[in-house]
């Protein structure tokens, strides 16, 4: 498949796909609601984490295999994708409460990449969170097949530990516990 056929078929599956959509089964209706509930996701947990590289606005790579010794919440989000920009300050925030026992890595799956995610980012002020990008979005399909946003826990061994696939609160009790499980072991 060309570079330009990937493009247009990455392009056709997010629009199809949408953001803040989770695999059939990982969604569930509220009680309290009509909103859909996003759930924690162990079933690919013990799957590693992808060898990729990803850069950000400066050319600086990160190899994502390479990161051990600390547990890692990565994140798959998109400027324009609504509950994906409205977990970022969350993520910030979390990232701030665990610094030194989780690595928040936030990876845009922005095609233009630097062009849209360095205004974003310093609009945005965020303390701990770094302007890593995906722009060719392969990182996104390999986790997530295209959905945003998608946030995978992976232990200090680089394993996976459970997945969000939808807007989450990272902010709640949920998350924190989930969390706290993970990095304890």
């Amino acid at each position: 498949m060309s570079r330009l056929s990937f493009t247009l078929a990455l392009v056709l599956g997010l629009a199809v796909a949408g953001c803040d959509r989770g695999a059939p089964g990982a969604v569930q209706e509220s009680s309290a609601s009509s909103a859909p509930t996003v759930q924690i996701d162990p079933s690919e947990a013990g799957t590693p984490m992808p060898a990729m590289t990803v850069s950000d606005p400066t050319g600086r790579t990160l190899d994502l295999a390479a990161l051990r010794g600390t547990p890692v919440l990565l994140n798959l989000w998109a400027t324009w994708c609504a509950p994906c920009v409205k977990e970022m300050p969350l993520l910030d925030a979390l990232a701030s409460e665990y610094d030194g026992r989780l690595r928040v890595l936030t990876v845009s799956q922005d095609m233009q990449g630097a062009a849209v995610v360095e205004p974003f980012f310093a609009t945005g002020g965020y303390a701990r969170l770094e302007p890593w990008m995906d722009p060719d979005n392969e990182l996104g399909f390999t986790l997530g097949g295209g959905v945003m946003p998608t946030t995978v826990l992976y232990d200090a061994a680089g394993e996976e530990v459970w997945r969000v696939q939808g807007e989450y609160d990272w902010s709640g009790e949920e998350a924190r516990a989930a969390i706290d499980a993970a990095i304890a072991g």
